[in-house]
């Protein structure tokens, strides 16, 4: 298929196939004297593998790294998800912090009667300025 063909069926920009063959994750096949480059059906799935490892959070290093893993040693793909495992939990434990921190900030808001200052702002006045 050309390139605008595997674009489409991938769901993703043309420039996103030509990002990752100069990244090198996937080849660019040889261009005839005549026509277009054909892709094969398999770099459709390498693309569609690629485009959902980044949805699940992995960068394009990371995705290299798992496609250059992948079919040699299982054990080195499950640390790379585990590494990935571990950073969304501490992603996720300090987006909980920042939504406590947050809501005790607005609550402290709703509270206030004082039309002279807003506790959001002396809070945060308070903490960039230490």
């Amino acid at each position: 298929m050309k390139i605008s063909q595997l674009a489409k069926a991938a769901a993703v920009n043309v420039e996103t196939i030509r990002y990752y063959v100069r990244r090198g994750l996937i080849s660019q096949p040889d261009k005839p004297s005549q026509g277009y480059r054909r892709y094969p059906a398999k770099t459709l799935e390498r693309v569609i593998f690629i485009k959902r490892a980044k949805e699940l959070g992995f960068t394009l290093q990371e995705v290299s790294n798992l496609l250059r893993l992948g079919d040699e040693q299982c054990l080195s793909v499950q640390q790379l998800a585990e590494n990935k495992l571990a950073s969304v939990k501490a992603k996720i434990a300090d987006l909980n912090r920042l939504e406590t921190v947050l809501q005790n900030l607005v609550t402290q808001c709703a509270c206030n009667t004082s039309r002279t200052s807003c506790p959001i702002v002396e809070t945060l006045i308070t903490v960039t300025a230490k």
